[in-house]
């Protein structure tokens, strides 16, 4: 079936469903981050203990989510792609409320690790659901509108959080999930996935690794995404820390980080899948937010005794220039065929979410080997990030209004 022999109720449907799922899906993954610290506190940890603490949660998160993301991806090709989404919201919905009542690291890190495994697959298998419903020309509006609605997740994370107790944030976050999954019915699942069912391969992470020009393939679409998320999870997860390096004048808050910087991602996504769009690519807008947030990068680590109010302005610009998250997710979902693009879809984002592991190791390690310091360590991590992402993005194809109605030989 044609992607254009969908009724636009249908299309509206998918759309609203992906998108308010990963506007959960983002919710709930960047409030650890932004009531890490008061959570920590309340179940009794102090000083140190706050960072170190908060790094393993973090890391337990990711590792919940790199699993997550090959069964869900796998899933996804084998049983359809609304199998896959509407499963994950459950899960993480269920997560989401299961943390509000923790009262030890041992069940916090239980559950965190649970909700990344829920959270692997809902965005994965949303974006691929509505790539292929919609006409190819017309694909990268709909992944912009997902992607644009889904990160003001973020700011409504931090406003709930400044308004409620950690807990109650958690307990709102699972409820938004559950009524969500009032929203299923309507929803078409994929013709092309539904005319796949008898290919080779159908699912088969390890397919990817048969031969060199696939594995390639498939980890330059991880690579290129890499810089967006060092970005999220190191600068602006660990802004309060930076802000004291930098001689911010002020207590930076880590949740006032995110949502600044996140209100920033969704103004860049929007423009960044509009600007696709317009110039009919996909790489030439890589290649120009790439540079873009490189400078800014380096503005972060060399601007020092900045108010307050000017560190949060510059994390919200940051998030602009590092506004490529629709882009990327629309690469990976146009690089391969139907029978393992969930597969791919699901997995890309979360390895590189993923990443976050290693990039946290990395600058702890380096943070040592530099003294202490915050700022050589986090700048020689983001110098490797960079030029891993410029060098992936240099052997990349474009795909912009490639025909997705094809099976991947391997």
């Amino acid at each position: 079936m044609a992607p254009s022999k969908y009724s636009k109720s249908a299309l509206a449907a998918a759309i609203l469903v992906a998108s308010l799922g990963y506007f959960v899906d983002i919710y709930d993954l960047l409030l650890f981050s932004i009531v890490r610290v008061p959570s920590l506190k309340s179940l009794g940890l102090t000083g140190t203990q706050l960072t170190d603490t908060g790094i393993m949660l973090l890391n337990i998160q990711m590792m919940g989510l790199l699993i997550g993301g090959i069964f869900w991806g796998m899933l996804g090709d084998k049983k359809g792609r609304l199998s896959v989404l509407f499963g994950s919201i459950f899960i993480y919905s269920i997560a989401n409320i299961a943390n509000g009542f923790v009262h030890s690291v041992g069940a916090y890190s239980l559950w965190r690790f649970i909700a990344g495994l829920g959270l692997a697959g809902e965005l994965g298998a949303g974006v691929t659901l509505v790539a292929e419903l919609m006409p190819k020309n017309k694909r990268g509006y709909a992944t912009t509108m997902i992607t644009g609605i889904g990160v003001f997740g973020a700011l409504v994370a931090y406003n709930v959080a400044e308004a409620f107790e950690w807990r109650t944030s958690f307990y709102i976050g699972g409820g938004l999930g559950l009524v969500l999954l009032l929203l299923r019915i309507g929803v078409a699942e994929s013709g092309m996935f539904s005319e796949s069912k008898d290919a080779s391969n159908r699912g088969n992470f390890l397919a990817l690794f048969k031969n060199k020009v696939t594995l390639n393939r498939y980890l330059r679409c991880i690579l290129i995404g890499i810089p967006l998320w060092f970005v999220v999870g190191v600068l602006i997860t660990f802004s309060p820390e930076f802000g004291k390096a930098l001689g911010v004048q002020g207590d930076v808050s880590a949740g006032a980080a995110i949502a600044w910087a996140y209100g920033g991602i969704a103004t860049g996504d929007i423009l960044g899948g509009l600007l696709s769009q317009w110039l009919k690519s996909r790489v030439k807008v890589m290649y120009l937010y790439l540079t873009i947030s490189a400078i800014a990068v380096v503005v972060y680590f060399t601007l020092h005794g900045l108010s307050l109010q000017h560190f949060y302005w510059l994390c919200g610009i940051i998030g602009v220039t590092c506004g490529y998250w629709v882009i990327f997710m629309t690469i990976a979902t146009e690089q391969f065929g139907t029978n393992i693009r969930a597969t791919v879809t699901t997995t890309v984002p979360n390895f590189v979410r993923g990443a976050v592991v290693p990039l946290t190791l990395l600058f702890q390690l380096l943070k040592h080997g530099f003294n202490g310091s915050v700022i050589y360590s986090g700048a020689t991590v983001a110098m490797i990030c960079f030029t891993v992402a410029y060098l992936a993005l240099s052997r990349m194809k474009d795909t912009f209004s490639k025909d997705l109605d094809y099976v991947e030989e391997f």
